[in-house]
């Protein structure tokens, strides 16, 4: 088992920043690659970035692309999202997720977090 707790959520304007991060306990957490998902209300959870079990490489969702940045430091077992830029329409919950491989389908993703929220008000 792997649990997952997001933070760093909170509200902030149009065109501002936040970090989240995901801190991970329970298996070896540099096993797993990582991503980042969101869900907005009455809509599906959505892919937002994916990075590989050693960080080296990354993927992004072309809404987020050269806005957010994913990074991890599998020393202190922590994935991070960097989002600056931000817009009204990234306002949603945002999940971590640890899976075995690489994808961009939640239903490839093992474990979840709970999430947090992020408000982009306009």
């Amino acid at each position: 088992q792997v649990q997952l707790v997001e933070s760093g959520g909170g509200m902030v304007q149009a065109g501002g920043s936040l970090r989240l991060s995901c801190l991970a306990s329970g298996r070896t957490f540099s096993n797993y690659n990582m991503g980042w998902f969101r869900q907005a209300p009455g809509k599906e959870r959505e892919f937002v970035a994916q990075i590989s079990w050693s960080g080296h490489s990354t993927y992004y969702a072309d809404s987020v692309k050269g806005r957010f940045t994913i990074s991890r430091d599998n020393a202190k077992n922590t994935v991070y999202l960097q989002m600056n830029s931000l817009k009204p329409e990234d306002t949603a919950v945002y999940l971590c997720a640890a899976g075995r491989f690489r994808s961009a389908s939640p239903i490839q993703y093992d474990y979840w977090g709970q999430g947090t929220q992020v408000t982009v008000s306009s």
